[in-house]
């Protein structure tokens, strides 16, 4: 009888241990080189500019997410934007490789001004020139770059702990769009511009910051990865030399402090009216050393926090997307014959020029999908009832990314933006008749970045749901 109830304990004992391991969480992190050839095309602008050097190189930083048995994985590229179809090609080499299911991948960019144009072999996207092949065949090798940084962290996948802090930082981004004197809202008016009246819009200077360690004794408790979200437009290098911008000075800093191991993942939060130009400081803003100040600065609200990390709560890993077909920008005949001119003749020179080629670009990406709306995907992984991240597919105006997170039922919800695809601007409903750049830009139509907010949000709260078994 003794032995019958020890050889019972002895296995419910393992049975405790084996359901104890499978619920742990684990987590690896590494990075890929995917610094293009010199002399690829750099991207953010209207006119061709050849890379001459590298100041630094750029990456693919990947976070793998393993509980329970269901495997995640968030990319960060250091990079102007996504493409829907390497995404797509990244996600088929990624789940061929490690199994993980490639709708469990989320894939970003930084959108740095200082690294290669991106190319679509998209016939409805109209080419600001003709793509070189050298920039086409980088665009090709993205897919196995990207794949082989979400591989090689999959095979660190380590037992974890994970903590959260949502810090704030407002000296480091603004609103880009102001209401003027004249009546309009004007686009980058420039510093100490006496016809400013007041930003035309909100920031979101919050600093929501994930850190994983290895599980353990305190001794054992290695750093793995750090993830920070920030909301700020990253053109500050300029020139012609590849460079990652701000987050370079940001993950060589955190670096110092957790071990050249550590793998930080900075993401784009929703800043596509925002930018880091303070109009009411006259000196430069401009160059690598405004990115390493900002990188600095952003890696000193970081560390300041350091001590408020707070354990998550436990709970499953969960997956889901939606794809979202979202209305374009109306356009008449009359508009599709002007942009033909346009970009026939026309020069970035000059901002009537600059606003005129950009009016006619996007004329013609409409006017090419026949009547076809923008298909986009909509992501959101979360962890437990605590923390959530959001891919939403372009450069979206911050009031949708703020509205987004106040309806969130999560703890600690984080937006990365230029996500799984890209559509370039997504203003919210109130900034269309307001009009100026990224309006006149925008592909799809007012109340586009809406519908994406709704969808984010309803598949937020039906996972919190699942989280409670309702």
């Amino acid at each position: 009888m003794h032995s019958t109830i020890r050889i019972l304990a002895i296995g419910l004992a393992l049975l405790a241990a084996g359901s104890a391991r499978s619920a742990e969480l684990r987590v690896g992190a590494a990075t890929t080189v995917i610094t293009p050839p010199l002399g690829v095309p750099l991207a953010g602008y209207y006119h061709e500019r050849g890379s001459d050097g590298a100041h630094d190189d750029l990456y693919s930083r990947a976070l793998v997410l393993e509980k329970d048995g269901v495997k995640a994985a968030l990319v960060s590229l250091d990079l102007i934007r996504t493409r829907r179809g390497f995404v797509e090609r990244a996600r088929e080499l990624i789940e061929a490789r490690t199994g993980i299911p490639g709708e469990h991948v989320m894939i970003s960019a930084t959108h740095a001004h200082t690294g290669p144009i991106l190319p679509s072999e998209d016939p409805r996207v109209t080419a600001r020139n003709e793509p070189s092949e050298e920039a086409l065949n980088y665009v090709r090798s993205l897919p196995e770059l990207i794949a082989k940084s979400v591989q090689l962290a999959e095979g660190r996948l380590q037992a974890a702990r994970a903590s959260a802090y949502i810090g704030d930082e407002p000296s480091l981004t603004f609103n880009r769009r102001f209401h003027m004197k004249d009546g309009s809202v004007g686009w980058n008016p420039g510093r100490m511009n006496p016809e400013i009246i007041q930003p035309a819009g909100p920031i979101d200077s919050s600093v929501p910051v994930v850190f994983f360690e290895a599980a353990g004794e305190a001794e054992d408790q290695t750093p793995l990865a750090t993830y920070v979200n920030y909301s700020v437009h990253l053109d500050n290098v300029g020139g012609l030399k590849i460079s990652a911008d701000l987050p370079y000075t940001l993950t060589e800093s955190l670096a110092k402090f957790l071990g050249e191991d550590h793998v930080t993942l900075w993401t784009a939060g929703t800043c596509g009216d925002l930018n880091h130009i303070n109009v009411g400081w006259d000196r430069p803003q401009k160059g690598h050393e405004n990115a390493a100040r900002m990188g600095l600065v952003l890696a000193g609200e970081v560390l300041s926090n350091w001590p408020k990390l707070a354990p998550i709560a436990d709970g499953p890993l969960r997956i889901r997307s939606t794809m979202v077909k979202l209305p374009l920008a109306p356009i008449d005949e009359a508009d599709v014959a002007a942009a033909r001119e346009t970009i026939r003749t026309g020069n970035d020179r000059g901002r009537e020029n600059f606003m005129k080629l950009v009016q006619a670009y996007k004329v013609m990406d409409v006017h090419n999908r026949r009547g076809e709306p923008l298909e986009v995907e909509v992501q959101a992984i979360t962890l437990g009832n605590d923390l959530a991240w959001v891919s939403l597919p372009g450069e979206v105006f911050v009031q949708l990314g703020l509205d987004l997170k106040l309806d969130s039922p999560f703890k600690q919800t984080m937006i990365a933006e230029l996500a799984n695809g890209s559509i370039g601007y997504i203003p919210n409903r109130r900034a269309y008749p307001q009009g100026n750049y990224e309006v006149v830009s925008a592909r799809c139509a007012a109340g586009s970045g809406e519908m994406l907010v709704e969808a984010a949000v309803g598949m937020l709260k039906e996972m919190r749901k699942a989280n409670d078994g309702r």
